[in-house]
């Protein structure tokens, strides 16, 4: 098998094609950070969507791409290589089943190294391999959906005859601000609890889903405490009203704060900040989160958008909640 060296590597996807040293494209070396699990997921996705992996291409002119078949061996006594048995089993016989290869221990998909297990998935979106641009994008989709629950994604670096060229980059885990306090603190508190799941695994697939629970998260914690300290509110207030009502009630706005008290100004500044928190997420959710039909043309928001709601709103329970429990007898 041919040596896919990190540096060569990093050329052909990452690095020269745009203009970029090796050192600058390089894909950070984390051997084998893409989970098994991610590996299962991706390779049980194509397979159960029936997606042809080699595309236009033969099998063996589609492996020969990425490794010397002609040195590898055959698992058929018959033939002296890989070449001859891929051959032989695939298109004289055709007696392998379709995603032979995500089994066969001489590509070791499951347990390669990130870079050859990356460099695999970009191939099979190459143009050359498939020349439908909307079929690569919804692939490339599709893997980064798994892939960046390791930190991983494949982006376009550059394009042949208009059309994209992907490679693989490492982005990594970014722990969202708020997000594990809010799991210690609501760890026992079942509905919300399962808003705090939600958010954590649609926050880098799904930001508008993430943006319409973070809202959510606010709602059900000023409701929490309102209906604990027996006081009403309209069935249909919105986000910024309850937690105005909720803040009332556990004396945190800043008309309740004394004049003489000690950094008064500093606290009511800070107050009046967490106020604004429930009218930003009710825009974002209004204009970007899930709940309401949007145009076709609209665009969403980033991940980091999400985790920018997800942490406000965390941060703003977490504080309401906890002022609520040291106040109760």
């Amino acid at each position: 098998m041919k040596t896919l060296e990190v540096t060569r590597f990093n050329e052909i996807i990452i690095g020269k094609a745009n203009g970029q040293s090796a050192k600058e494209g390089c894909l950070a070396s984390m051997s084998k950070a893409i989970t098994q699990i991610t590996r299962r997921d991706i390779i049980d996705a194509v397979t159960v969507e029936k997606i042809s992996w080699t595309g236009r291409l033969e099998e063996t002119e589609f492996l020969s791409r990425l490794f010397d078949l002609d040195s590898m061996p055959s698992t058929d006594s018959r033939f002296k290589d890989a070449a001859g048995d891929i051959w032989q089993h695939r298109v004289n016989n055709n007696d392998w089943d379709d995603d032979w290869i995500f089994h066969d221990p001489r590509f070791n998909l499951f347990k390669t190294d990130d870079e050859v297990f990356l460099r695999f998935l970009c191939e099979t979106i190459h143009p050359v391999v498939r020349p439908d641009v909307t079929e690569s994008q919804r692939l490339s989709q599709l893997y980064n959906q798994f892939l960046r629950n390791d930190g991983f994604e494949l982006v376009e670096k550059t394009r042949i005859s208009g059309r994209p060229v992907y490679g693989g980059r490492h982005v990594g885990l970014i722990p969202t601000p708020g997000l594990q306090a809010a799991q210690r603190t609501f760890a026992d508190a079942g509905y919300v609890a399962q808003q705090i799941t939600r958010m954590e695994a649609a926050v880098l697939n799904d930001p508008a889903l993430t943006i319409g629970t973070a809202k959510e998260l606010i709602e059900t914690i000023c409701k929490t405490i309102l209906d604990e300290k027996k006081l009403p509110y309209a069935k249909n207030a919105d986000v910024p009203e309850l937690v105005k009502a909720a803040a009332k009630a556990l004396k945190l706005t800043p008309g309740d704060i004394p004049d003489e008290a000690k950094a008064s100004d500093t606290i009511k500044r800070i107050l009046g900040s967490l106020g604004s928190i429930p009218h930003g997420l009710a825009e974002l959710r209004n204009l970007y989160g899930t709940g309401h039909g949007k145009s076709a043309r609209t665009k969403g928001l980033s991940p980091r958008h999400a985790k920018l709601a997800v942490g406000a709103a965390s941060t703003l329970a977490v504080f309401l909640m906890e002022t609520h429990n040291e106040q109760q007898p």
